[in-house]
Formats: C-alpha cells, structure tokens, sequence
C-alpha cells in the first residue's frame, strides 16, 4: 500500500466509528475470513463493526468466531440498509464492484456517503473507495488482510480469533496452499497464525470433512455427468435445478466441485454450469492450470471474471443452449 493510503487509513481509523464491513454475494471462505477476521480486529481498537452478508453464507463456514453476528441483507433489508446509513466507514472485502453484492444490494451502495476502503485481489477493480488495497498477485484476501494489519503497525493485535479467520481464507482460497497465488511469504504467515494457536489440522476437517450424505450424492451426480472433451484439454459438468432438489441442495453444496475436472490427467481447463430457476441464470464456476486465462474467458463470453487460473460467469439461457455456446468456444481456443 502507498504511505499517504496508510495515513488515510490510520487518521480514519483514530477515533471509534460505527463501521460497516462486506463482502460478495455468495460469500466463501476467504470472503467471510476477511470480513470476520477484519471485524474481530476492529472490534479489539474500540469500534463499532458490523458485517453485512448480501446473502447465506455456507453451513460449513458456521463455526467461524463472530459468524453468529452477521446480519444477512437478503433477509433483513430495512434494517441493514439503516446499518449502512449510519455507518461512519464501509470496508468492501474481497470484491471490487458494487454487481457482485446482487443488483438490490448494489443500489443501496451506490448511495452511501461514508468513505469506502476496499481491500480485494481481484482485477480491473472499479474506482468506488476512497482507498484501495488491490493487489492481483495475493492469493487471497485474508492474506491482504494480515498486511493491512501489519501495515497500520497493529500487527500484534492479531491473535488467535483474528488468526483463526485469516487462515481460513488463505487455505480455501489457495486450493489447499495448491494454487499459483502462494508464495513463500502465505507459508510464512500461516507458520506465524499457528503459532498464535490457530488449530491448523482441526480446521480442514471442519471445512473439508463436513458433509451432509445428500452433499456427496449431489457430488456424485456431479461427476456422473462430467463430460471429458479430451481433444481440447477440456472437462465440464452440469446440475441441473431437478438435480439440485432431488438431493437437497443446501448453500455450499456444490463448493469445490469445479475442482474434480482438472484431476483428471491432461485436462488444462474445466468448468461447472449449475441451474438456479429462481434467479433464472446458469452460474458457472470456470478452473485452469498452467497459462490458460479463464479470467479472460469468462469476461469475454460469460459476464464475469476473477482470477487466471478460477473465475466465474452467467448465462442467462437455457443450460443446453450454454452448453452449446461453451462448447463451440472450446473448439477455438488455444489451450
């Protein structure tokens, strides 16, 4: 971060405010590691935080401390927004354009008059902030998140809570501590966290060894309709709304799913078309390995974005005829 972003940042920060904290529609585990571990150290310097999740977090995120506070905007619109109006501060984590927190959301946002800090790691972030931490080659958020502390000299603020939320996210966003975004300092962090005391071998268990029986069915059908386009170092599955009912489909379910398609030896790009009939979309949840810009692809031809190697899109028609479109793209790249 700059120096003059730091002074800002510190002079906003030096007497108690009633600060608002957000992150994306949907929100994983590094969206909800940011803003909770953030809130946990806000709380510890005398403010007055509040996270405000556009909508459900996953189950399996449940445990995180301070999750019990979050208030859900698409549960309790008047009262959140009120929170929003009175809100002196308002950190945006983990997302870099008022569209990802849902298009109700986003026009409550667009009207707010407190100063906006935007801590994020995602590319072409809007200019929305007063300050912006944007840092593309950061594999997460909660890694930023451990810098901007350290940047403000409060470094030893962090202790095991504040650590505990940090380290969730770097590993659900590193694939595990898989994907190119670690570094030898995300290794270095995460030996400091531990050494706070964050439970490094209970909470993969919690994450990752937490299913419901009707998850792994639901995971089962997933791969069952898993199509190998091997030609084209492709692999893609599809689930359908039926799909996703039959097996009682509970926010989180198909989290990591995606991932299955580039075990698979050979495959270099893999992709995840899952049907919601309420909002009337395909969400798709797009992965690489190596050099293949998915980033790229999925703002090109699926209204989206996020990182080289896993962003995600939409569609708007019908799943067969985003089929269709997918597949005919395969055939022209260059993988």
């Amino acid at each position: 971060m700059k120096t003059q972003d730091i002074h800002a940042i510190q002079l906003l920060l030096a007497t108690p405010k009633k600060i608002a904290i957000i992150p994306h529609r949907g929100p994983d585990g590094d969206a909800m590691g940011s803003t909770l571990g953030l809130y946990h150290f806000l709380l510890k310097n005398n403010h007055h935080p509040t996270v405000i999740a556009p909508n459900e977090f996953p189950d399996f995120l449940a445990w995180l401390p301070g999750s019990e506070t979050v208030k859900i905007f698409e549960k309790d619109k008047e009262n959140c927004t009120k929170i929003l109006e009175e809100a002196e501060l308002i950190f945006t984590l983990d997302f870099n354009a008022f569209h990802r927190v849902g298009s109700d959301m986003e026009q409550v946002l667009a009207q707010m008059k407190a100063p906006y800090i935007m801590i994020d790691h995602h590319q072409k972030p809007d200019d929305y902030a007063t300050v912006t931490y944007s840092d593309t080659s950061m594999g997460s958020t909660c890694e930023m998140l451990y810098n901007f502390i350290s940047f403000l000299d409060k470094k030893a603020d962090i202790n095991q809570t504040i650590g505990t939320c940090i380290y969730t996210g770097i590993l659900t966003d590193s694939g595990s501590f898989r994907f190119p975004g670690t570094t030898g300092n995300t290794h270095r962090i995460v030996a400091e966290l531990i050494d706070l005391g964050v439970e490094n071998t209970k909470i993969p268990n919690l994450l990752f060894e937490n299913s419901s029986y009707s998850r792994l069915q639901l995971l089962g059908r997933a791969l069952q309709n898993m199509k190998v386009l091997t030609d084209y170092q492709t692999t893609y599955t599809t689930l359908t709304q039926e799909e996703l009912t039959t097996f009682d489909y509970v926010k989180g379910d198909t989290e990591g799913i995606v991932n299955y398609g580039l075990s698979i030896k050979g495959v270099v790009f893999t992709a995840i078309f899952i049907e919601n009939k309420d909002e009337k979309i395909i969400k798709i949840s797009f992965r690489s390995q190596g050099d293949f810009d998915v980033n790229e692809f999925a703002r090109a031809h699926f209204n989206g974005g996020g990182h080289r190697n896993a962003a995600g899109g939409k569609s708007e028609v019908s799943m067969e005829e985003t089929i269709n479109k997918f597949e005919s793209l395969v055939t022209q790249l260059t993988i």
